[in-house]
């Protein structure tokens, strides 16, 4: 179990959590806001990670909300694994395989060499699923009605992209990247590169700008221990008025 400080929830925490498969940031806010009551704190995320994507999310309560912006804005970095030879809609696992393509003349070589092409800035879209708004409303909504969006691109800065083991159909890589770049996507572009197709099947956040997810707290591990912080100054309150 990790050592817990003393936390002053009021005048602002940085909490690193090691964010569970399929829970969404927002899962991780309400459990943790949830946990503080019945004080009526500001709690917020800094960078979105998907429901299928796990490791650091980084926390702010009370007054240091106002800097998640300048969190979010922080170098990312990720590892994680793509599946050559296939496409999803969602570009993930999140939707069924759509498409499917030979993978016999792709080679380490190839593979390796493909990655050299997205290192710099990068004009990218955000894949149909995902939470971008348009006209009021996340793109996930409208592709689950089968709408078809325009989608706008936007700038992003990768300056790390690495493949770290082959062993087709998977593909696992490390990236470093600016704050908005979407992964998915980046998988995706990568397996049209390869005049093939790409999904992800697992990612994973390790390092915020100095943050790591090595440092990071287990969600409801936290959670006992606000709880248990609680107790413990009821039980004080307590004995306090009985003197």
């Amino acid at each position: 179990m990790k050592h817990f400080p003393e936390f002053n929830f009021i005048e602002g925490e940085l909490l690193l959590i090691n964010k569970p498969y399929h829970w969404t940031s927002f899962d991780v806010v309400s459990k943790i806001r949830n946990a503080l009551k019945p004080l009526k704190l500001k709690v917020g995320h800094a960078g979105t990670l998907d429901p299928l994507a796990t490791g650091l999310l980084i926390i702010c309560t009370g007054k240091l909300t106002k800097k998640i912006d300048e969190y979010q804005a922080q170098e990312k970095e990720y590892i994680g694994t793509m599946i050559l030879g296939a496409t999803t809609p969602s570009y993930d696992l999140e939707t069924e395989i759509a498409q499917t393509f030979p993978i016999d003349e792709s080679t380490e070589k190839d593979i390796k060499h493909i990655c050299n092409k997205f290192i710099g800035e990068l004009d990218q879209y955000p894949p149909p699923h995902s939470a971008v708004k348009v006209d009021g409303e996340r793109l996930y909504e409208k592709a689950r009605r089968g709408e078809t969006v325009e989608l706008k691109s936007r700038k992003v800065t990768i300056t790390g992209f690495d493949i770290t083991r082959i062993e087709l159909p998977e593909v696992d890589f490390r990236v470093v990247c600016s704050k908005g770049t979407y992964i998915r996507s980046l998988v995706y572009d990568f397996g049209r590169a390869l005049n093939n197709g790409a999904y992800l099947s697992r990612l994973r956040r390790t390092r915020s700008g100095n943050l790591q997810v090595e440092d990071a707290y287990e969600v409801m591990e936290l959670v006992t221990h606000i709880r248990k912080l609680k107790e413990e100054k009821e039980i004080n309150s307590t004995r306090n008025e009985n003197l």
